[in-house]
């Protein structure tokens, strides 16, 4: 468990623990197309966050990245395939850490939330552009700041 986590009800941590495969999700699918290269990289990234991010999120990555890549493939077929209906409950769901950010220690918090806005951002690049490197969809580039979730630095 995360200490962090200490003032949180089971469903809010439930949703904590989901957040980076959402974004994941909600950005690789924002075309309509979940494409491999985009979900290699999400899995790439949860590896790399476990040993490199920032100290307040270790712990929290490290739990995240177990079995990472099944607990993926397994949230993403609870979804609707369709990016216009699927999308909307991804926005939903992440819109609800606005009232979570609150109940955390504030340095976490703004920690947490540019560690998935540099998520959002690396997963959009990984696919696309000229030989498929540093382009966004013009889908992703609507999705990319992650605006459904306010900075909590602010």
């Amino acid at each position: 468990m995360v200490d962090q986590f200490n003032n949180l009800t089971q469903e809010e941590v439930d949703l904590m623990f989901q957040v980076p495969m959402l974004v994941a999700i909600l950005i690789a699918g924002a075309d309509n197309n979940i494409d491999k290269t985009e979900m290699k990289e999400a899995i790439t990234l949860s590896k790399i966050k476990q040993q490199k991010a920032r100290k307040e999120l270790l712990d929290y990555y490290k739990e995240v990245g177990q079995d990472f890549e099944d607990k993926l493939k397994v949230l993403i077929q609870k979804y609707p395939i369709d990016a216009e209906v699927r999308n909307p409950e991804i926005i939903a769901q992440l819109t609800q850490l606005n009232e979570i950010f609150p109940k955390l220690d504030k340095n976490f918090a703004v920690d947490f939330y540019a560690s998935i806005k540099d998520m959002a951002r690396k997963i959009a690049e990984s696919s696309g552009g000229v030989l498929g490197y540093m382009s966004i969809g013009y889908e992703e580039s609507k999705l990319i700041s992650l605006e459904m979730i306010k900075d909590p630095s602010k």
